[in-house]
């Protein structure tokens, strides 16, 4: 054959290039609200990271809401049966074995722990089957990180929630410079604000939101305190109360307590619509629970009456934007359900002048949020 007759026969087709496969990733995090929204910024990081990557969140039953709110940052969630000796959700042995099966069946390329300090966490990250693990560590903070090829492990540092998510991203290698807590509101929240709004009188900025609920009985400042600074917040502003519905009865008498006029929507707000409340609301005053970290990714004014947690780590970033009370005895941090020191100290020694004269600092400010 010559070489001009060679040259004119057509060439083989090209072998097509197969996509990199799509990596996987889980973060195990289960637990409630205010904790989820402390992990946006580290969940944010990591899809910066990783664009292209399916990102399963671990998490709690509720948590499907977060993933459908937050779907530019996690893809779907996988929901978490319980583990002997964690207190977030009673252990399904049954649920867990069809539940880690699953897990090694997804192929996970990596688990990242985004769960505490890892003493008990770790254990259900390994048993994800992940080809690689990222996790805290219970090892003495300051102390280097220990890296091989199929783990990483970030001693469990001290201070503030986000930072220490954070963290981890950066040991990682992804972009962590952004710290700001984020709630995305959509069109039916800010819908469902109007209509409220339109039936209880309430406008962008001429009214206080009071969360007086928590999780925990010890992280509750006393309802009567509560219903006196509402009282001195009334002078200036609506006060509106909010709450989930099973706190119906404690702000069934916090609203009596506060007395006429006053508008409870306790129990009648999904997350969104509270969330939208907040956001147009002039100030929050409430609890160190959810709440809270709603006003810090809103940028509402916020002032924070911190009672057993540990006020350090769970404070917003801004304080300019949120002032948190606290006292320290030397009992706090405590994780009791019921306070069992008497007269519930670092509850009791938070006078309700304190809290007004913050709350109206805060507020008196000039009203620009948007």
């Amino acid at each position: 054959m010559t070489l001009a007759l060679a040259s004119s026969l057509p060439l083989p087709p090209r072998p097509r290039e197969r996509p990199a496969p799509t990596r996987r990733i889980a973060v195990f995090r289960a637990l409630q609200l205010g904790d989820m929204l402390c992990a946006v910024p580290a969940l944010r990081a990591l899809r910066e990271g990783e664009p292209d990557a399916r990102i399963t969140l671990v998490g709690l039953p509720w948590a499907q809401e977060f993933v459908s709110r937050f779907g530019a940052l996690v893809d779907e969630l996988m929901v978490f049966p319980g583990a002997p000796g964690m207190p977030e959700r009673p252990y399904d042995a049954a649920a867990a074995e069809a539940f880690y099966a699953a897990a090694r069946a997804a192929r996970f390329d990596l688990a990242i722990q985004l769960h505490g300090s890892g003493s008990l966490s770790n254990e259900v990250v390994k048993r994800l089957g992940a080809r690689r693990i990222a996790a805290f560590c219970p090892d003495p903070p300051h102390t280097p990180p220990r890296r091989s090829r199929t783990c990483l492990l970030v001693p469990w540092p001290q201070g503030n929630e986000v930072e220490r998510l954070l963290m981890l991203m950066r040991e990682l290698g992804y972009p962590a410079a952004d710290r700001h807590l984020e709630f995305p509101l959509r069109p039916i929240d800010h819908a469902s604000w109007r209509l409220l709004a339109d039936e209880h009188g309430l406008h962008a900025g001429n009214y206080v939101c009071v969360h007086a609920g928590a999780r925990m009985l010890s992280r509750r400042w006393p309802v009567a305190r509560f219903a006196q600074a509402a009282r001195a917040l009334r002078r200036h502003w609506k006060v509106v109360l909010t709450g989930s519905p099973d706190e119906a009865e404690l702000v069934g008498e916090l609203a009596a307590r506060i007395g006429k006029p006053v508008v409870n929507l306790c129990g009648q707000t999904s997350l969104g619509t509270m969330a939208a409340l907040i956001c147009h609301a002039r100030l929050l005053l409430c609890n160190d629970t959810g709440a809270s970290h709603i006003a810090a990714a809103t940028d509402t004014p916020s002032v924070v009456i911190s009672c057993g947690s540990d006020s350090a780590r769970w404070a917003p970033l801004d304080a300019s934007l949120h002032r948190v009370l606290a006292e320290q005895p030397p009992c706090r941090p405590c994780m009791h359900q019921v306070c069992p020191v008497a007269g519930h100290p670092c509850a009791a020694d938070i006078s309700v002048a304190r809290v007004v004269d913050a709350a109206l600092a805060l507020a008196s400010r000039e009203y620009d949020h948007a």
